[in-house]
């Protein structure tokens, strides 16, 4: 086998197990990939924090630390276990609320983390940003209920 035939090779099963994560996820639409985006862009933000600024409230120096990025991780990681329960949940009730409500809450979560790290790190943001986030974490966790 040449390189380019292992390089295709691989790059096909990573297609198909993206694919088929995607799918136990309730598929690859926005809520999806907002929330895979506010979840790397947190971890991002995070680890700036503890290993440019040492300001991390994970770790008792601020520093970064690798058993707070395996908790962080492995967070993220039941996070997303939550979202493929919440699509087996609609499944279940022949809905399609469960599953959204669940990703909207995780992403005004993740979005709401990220502003905290943007905060440690001074940069500033709009004040009506974060109770945006805020009003949108609640609507998730009423299931999107007014």
């Amino acid at each position: 086998m040449n390189s380019v035939t292992v390089k295709n090779t691989v790059l096909a099963v990573l297609a198909v197990l993206g694919g088929g994560i995607a799918q136990l996820l309730g598929g690859w639409d926005g809520a999806l990939q907002t929330l895979v985006a506010m979840m790397a862009a947190d971890s991002l933000t995070g680890l700036t924090v503890a290993g440019v600024f040492k300001r991390s409230s994970k770790t008792p120096a601020g520093a970064l630390e690798s058993r707070a990025c395996f908790k962080g991780l492995i967070r993220k990681g039941f996070m997303l276990l939550l979202v493929f329960l919440a699509v087996l949940l609609d499944r279940a009730a022949g809905t399609a609320v469960v599953r959204p409500a669940v990703c909207m809450f995780f992403i005004a979560n993740e979005a709401l983390s990220i502003l905290e790290n943007f905060g440690l790190m001074g940069v500033p943001y709009p004040k009506f940003l974060k109770n945006m986030l805020e009003a949108l974490r609640d609507h998730g966790d009423e299931g999107g209920e007014k």
